[in-house]
């Protein structure tokens, strides 16, 4: 069987590098070592090899097989092993899966049995995803996902393969073949700092290879966008923005009492007024709400601001608008309530409607809404979580 499945995986390698450049460029990074069935029940990455179960393998058809090893390629090119940072593992890994295999279906694949799929996360990063994955359900991924943890030690060990009854702990399925992978040892800090960086370099190669033969396109190639853009620290560009339109200045007004007919140059030094609106659609959870508030007041007090607090969602909240002087602590209201869709249009006809347009605009959203088609007159900022675009003012990516 060991020839047999070795020649199922090269034609479907081979099928993706023709058909679908971009993974199959990926998939080739990836050394694959046939595994022991008694840890590795079906397919699985620790970012630094590809490791598969022959019998798994020879369950699938060739179509399920491109889709296995995408699936895999993909879990390291989106440096899902170095990005769960304090989040449960468990949750990480199925999110991670529902990231991933939305897209896959959507470039036409084949998906392998019991792969987890819910079309209401198409175009969503595991991220974004993982607040609404619960603990505890009976789905789990179809693959392992050995970064993580020490794979000598999980969970993931010990569940009886498919078309596997032997007891060999180091042989093939037959009990004849030669001895097959250990479980790799989970990954370190600093490796898995150095492994991103690799499939960070990986995904930009084959991302150009693929738009060079014109085969990348739709939502992989707005994933690659949005992955290789700059990934600038959002909290030092906002204090950077509110710096500059609060920071002291020159006027060079006539003074009240002047010497002769010369003008010097006087030290302005006023109070600066910011407007700061959260999105209340349910897009932001309230903790991410409470983190940006956090951080706004901490600024704040920099910049002798002056901050009026909005919360909208398809309009504008009841409770509001809230005002905090610059010697006030800028905290998140109790009462702010919303949850339903987004519209952006009510906070800019209110802040138009005031007839003292602010210094500076600050919207923290995922910018999934309706727009006003003409730009103010003052300076916007949009803190976005998501890809979501916006069709003017200054857009800051929330990492």
């Amino acid at each position: 069987m060991s020839d047999e499945i070795e020649t199922k995986l090269s034609a479907a390698r081979t099928r993706l590098i023709l058909d679908r450049p971009f993974l199959g460029a990926l998939v080739l990074r990836m050394p694959m070592k046939a595994a022991d069935p008694h840890w590795c029940q079906t397919i699985g990455t620790d970012a630094r090899a590809l490791y598969y179960n022959p019998a798994y393998i020879d369950s699938l058809t060739l179509e399920q097989t491109q889709f296995a090893l995408a699936h895999e390629a993909l879990h390291c090119a989106l440096s899902h092993f170095a990005r769960r940072e304090h989040r449960v593992k468990e949750r990480w890994d199925k999110a991670c899966d529902l990231a991933i295999n939305p897209l896959l279906v959507k470039e036409g694949m084949t998906a392998v049995p019991d792969a987890l799929y819910d079309i209401g996360f198409e175009g969503m990063m595991a991220e974004e995803i993982y607040p609404f994955v619960k603990e505890n359900e009976e789905e789990q991924p179809h693959d392992q996902h050995l970064y993580g943890v020490d794979s000598k030690s999980s969970g993931d060990i010990g569940k009886q393969p498919p078309g596997d009854d032997s007891d060999s702990g180091g042989s093939d399925s037959s009990g004849k073949g030669p001895a097959r992978t250990p479980p790799p040892d989970s990954l370190g800090e600093a490796e898995k700092e150095q492994l991103s960086i690799q499939w960070r370099q990986r995904l930009a190669g084959a991302a150009q290879q693929a738009m060079q033969a014109g085969k990348l396109g739709g939502s992989l190639r707005r994933l690659v966008d949005h992955l290789l853009q700059p990934q600038l620290p959002w909290r030092m560009l906002l204090a950077r923005y509110m710096t500059a339109a609060s920071r002291d200045d020159y006027s060079y007004m006539r003074p009240s009492r002047r010497e002769g007919e010369a003008i010097f140059p006087t030290l302005r030094s006023a109070q600066t007024d910011i407007v700061v609106v959260l999105d209340t659609s349910g897009s932001i959870r309230r903790d991410e709400m409470r983190e940006f508030v956090t951080e706004i007041d901490a600024i704040k007090g920099q910049v002798r601001a002056r901050i009026t607090l909005q919360a909208c969602d398809v309009e504008l909240a009841a409770e509001g608008p809230w005002v905090y002087e610059p010697w006030e602590e800028f905290e998140l209201p109790d009462n702010i309530r919303g949850e339903g869709g987004t519209r952006f249009t009510p906070v800019f006809d209110w802040a138009e409607n005031q007839g003292q347009h602010p210094d500076l605009l600050v919207y923290f959203t995922d910018a999934q809404g309706e727009f006003p088609r003409q730009e103010p007159n003052f300076p916007v900022i949009w803190l976005v979580k998501g890809r979501g675009e916006v069709p003017w003012g200054q857009r800051i990516q929330l990492n």
